[in-house]
């Protein structure tokens, strides 16, 4: 596969690409690049509906010409707790793609790079205060942040009463609880769509559409929870000294 950056003809294959429906990896086939640049190249770049070749191109430019004449910095400190020995840089690096394919999901780019951070560092759990002294941004981004990771339920806070304060927490099964949220969201759209269908009449054409969404989405929440419910037998018949935490989760 070739290697260096992007160029412009690279941009503009890509542009066209995504306008005539083609996925990340038939773009990348095409291209002979790695899958990971092509999302990373859009995600950073308006997404799949917003990408246009042009500005995308001018701003990588504007990002290189102020990365020449930033000073130079140290490497970013490693997050509170992680093991000694690892490449910073390679760490940072990880991060900032979990975090890129995080924003591909919905996640707002701060709150996207807070979880990515909790997902790497082996403690799994990191205060306000560290947070921001790792991530190099401010205290209200952090607390922004926060608050919509936990209305997701994709993190809980506990106290450490040594420092008297806050520490958020990622657990082992947060992916369960965040799986079974998405599930219950789903579960709301079919009961709201099915409530339409009564209203509108399904032998109409838009109550028929209705229905037809309900069904969707009552189908797509019991799978859900059928596959999450799966996991977590598995994941309690391997993690037996976790069954008291997973065991208080239900599902609705």
């Amino acid at each position: 596969m070739p290697g260096g950056r992007l160029t412009y003809q690279d941009r503009q294959h890509i542009a066209a690409g995504l306008t005539e429906g083609l996925t990340y990896t038939e773009i990348a086939q095409h291209l002979r690049r790695p899958i990971s640049t092509i999302t990373r190249e859009v995600a950073r770049n308006g997404g799949a509906d917003g990408y246009q070749a042009d500005r995308a191109h001018q701003a990588t430019e504007g990002r290189a010409r102020r990365r020449k004449q930033a000073p130079v910095q140290a490497p970013a400190r490693p997050a509170a707790g992680d093991a000694p020995g690892r490449d910073p840089q390679a760490v940072h690096a990880l991060e900032e793609r979990l975090a890129t394919m995080m924003t591909m999901t919905g996640l707002p780019r701060m709150t996207a790079r807070v979880l990515a951070c909790l997902c790497t560092v082996d403690s799994g759990s990191l205060t306000a205060a560290e947070l921001v002294q790792h991530l190099q941004v401010s205290p209200a981004s952090i607390s922004k942040a926060i608050g919509e990771l936990e209305r997701h339920e994709l993190i809980r806070r506990e106290r450490d009463p040594r420092r008297r304060r806050d520490r958020y927490v990622i657990d082992p099964d947060v992916w369960y609880r965040a799986w079974l949220v998405s599930a219950r969201q789903n579960a709301l759209i079919a009961d709201l769509a099915r409530g339409g269908t009564e209203i509108l009449d399904s032998t109409t054409p838009a109550g028929a559409r209705l229905q037809d969404m309900s069904q969707f989405f009552e189908h797509v929440s019991q799978s859900l929870i059928h596959a999450a419910e799966q996991w977590r037998q598995d994941f309690l018949s391997r993690r037996p000294t976790d069954r008291s935490r997973l065991g208080a989760d239900t599902h609705e």
